[in-house]
């Protein structure tokens, strides 16, 4: 593999926040706890120790969860070491999106699993644990529903409602046959549907899925996936979502953190809600709004006065679901955990959190931006040689890419800069004689200057089209590039799927992205090139 590594203030796809945080700009400063940086985590882990994490409750959670799993050695020791004070938790999270979704769902795993071995390594009188919280409360269908692979959009059609997790997976058999059929008949392609298959049709419910298949994927690292959606841990979460329907917090301190971030040039993330939880059950997610004394459940007819929506939570705390305000603080109670691992969006909604830590007297977490990639594979990897395009190149707009990709390979001058200085200056001098014989014809001679500059532009795009016809295959190369690793002209890894580089690599391909992404080696887009 070649490596490039592009920083982030050259990479115009990242918004202005992701990279003052990833670049640790002083104007983000104030929004979180901790810097970036290996010898930070002696203090996360003083802080974590001092809170009483109930790890009886977590470890029998996930020992119940795993229960049907195929679990090897390093995941069973794992879920066994979370029982222990000085084991700790490195956490990414993601909505269980249809076939893992987008590339970055798994450079958020391995991203982890990176830094996990790595402070293994630095501390060993502790014992850190990746975990992959998977987001199966979410009820946004449409975001988690689609998978693209080799430009096929697979989606998963189901008239379903509520929470994404706790649908039937029984509806995932149409897309399972397109997905089959797209993949082909090769030895990774078949491996790979029969994990895929086998974890979609072995459970009745999409989260027990998802669970499976991303322990089938990644169990050998010692990864550990939880759901939170589970009724004893939702019960160690019952003080804080009583204090948020009762006194509504969350909102007042979020908004204030959002002011401040906007005072020093950044907008907000999240939209906080008076009452910052759904309320959940078969088919319905829907939020929980007070009016006049009663509390609702918007778009059914659900009604609860103060004291009848207490008991609920206390009887049924499965059936409140924070949402992405009130989610980040759910996770750190619930785990022993030291650090948050997410993209520049996750990142951004985290830093309007501190503040409602504070209040609720949460250990904030270390924030990591993970590994952002771009894979080059062999034949694309050959195009570029051939035209002479280096991975810096393909950052350009795809025009001016088209452009610099012509004047290198032309022996035809095809700029007419000096000619036009030659007019403009003529132009000048002319408009200097006019104005000392007469003052009011410089704007006639600065006017037929400027007609005549313009005329001088277009017939210098004429040139240039006129030889971009001599290089129609190559700028059709060009283009083909642009739109592989620039697809929409956002980041490839934001849109397809890991199994076409599967099928390239096998189980090496994660193993590649295991020994390069390294979380704690900031603002920088990692470019992977497969030479061989």
């Amino acid at each position: 593999m070649q490596i490039v590594k592009i920083p982030f203030l050259q990479v115009p796809m990242f918004s202005d926040k992701d990279v003052a945080y990833a670049i640790e700009s002083p104007k983000l400063k104030p929004f979180y706890k901790y810097p970036v940086n290996i010898e930070s985590f002696k203090e996360v882990i003083e802080e974590k120790k001092k809170e009483n994490t109930d790890r009886e409750t977590l470890y029998k959670v996930i020992v119940e969860q795993y229960a049907g799993l195929e679990t090897g050695e390093a995941v069973k020791q794992n879920i066994e070491k979370l029982r222990d004070k000085n084991t700790f938790t490195i956490t990414t999270a993601h909505q269980p999106s249809l076939f893992t979704g987008p590339l970055y769902y798994i450079y958020k795993i391995i991203s982890t699993v990176h830094l996990v071995q790595k402070l293994n390594k630095h501390y060993p009188e502790c014992h850190f644990v990746p975990i992959f919280v998977s987001g199966g409360e979410d009820h946004d269908f449409e975001e988690a529903n689609h998978a693209q692979i080799f430009n096929n959009r697979l989606e998963w059609t189901n008239e379903e409602s509520g929470s994404v997790g706790m649908m039937n997976t029984k509806t995932l058999l149409p897309v399972l046959e397109s997905l089959k059929s797209i993949l082909g008949s090769s030895d990774n392609a078949t491996e790979i549907y029969k994990i895929i298959e086998g974890a979609y049709t072995r459970h009745e419910r999409y989260s027990d899925a998802t669970q499976d298949l991303v322990n089938a994927l990644f169990g050998k690292y010692g990864l550990v996936a939880i759901n939170m959606n589970h009724p004893n841990l939702k019960r160690l979460f019952i003080p804080q979502m009583q204090e948020e329907i009762l006194k509504q917090p969350s909102h007042a301190l979020v908004e204030a953190s959002q002011q401040s971030l906007e005072k020093v040039g950044f907008s907000a993330q999240a939209f906080a809600r008076d009452i910052n939880l759904f309320y959940l059950n078969d088919q319905v997610r829907e939020r929980i709004v007070k009016e006049d004394n009663t509390y609702k459940v918007l778009n059914t007819d659900l009604e609860f006065s103060e004291a009848a929506l207490l008991q609920e939570l206390e009887e049924h705390p499965e059936h409140f679901s924070p949402n992405v305000v009130m989610r980040p603080l759910y996770q750190e109670i619930v785990l022993p955990n030291l650090a948050y691992i997410g993209g520049g969006g996750e990142l951004a909604y985290w830093l309007e959190r501190k503040s409602q830590f504070a209040h609720f007297d949460v250990k904030f977490p270390m924030l990591i931006r993970r590994n952002s990639v771009m894979w080059i594979d062999k034949g694309s990897y050959q195009k570029m040689k051939k035209l002479e395009l280096s991975v810096e190149d393909l950052l350009l707009d795809v025009e001016e890419l088209i452009k610099v990709h012509v004047s290198r390979s032309t022996s035809n001058e095809l700029s007419l800069t000096e000619e036009k200085n030659r007019v403009e200056a003529a132009y000048e001098d002319m408009t200097q004689k006019a104005a000392s014989i007469d003052p009011t014809l410089a704007k006639a001679f600065q006017a037929e200057q400027t007609r005549q500059m313009k005329s001088l532009d277009q017939l210098e795009s004429r040139l240039m089209r006129a030889e971009k016809q001599k290089h129609d295959i190559a700028i059709n190369q060009i283009r083909s590039l642009k739109d592989k690793f620039f697809p929409g002209n956002g980041l490839q890894e934001r849109v397809d799927n890991f199994m076409p580089l599967f099928l390239q690599k096998g189980w090496d391909f994660f193993d590649i992205l295991l020994l390069h992404l390294d979380p704690l080696e900031k603002a920088k887009l990692l470019v992977l090139i497969d030479d061989k």
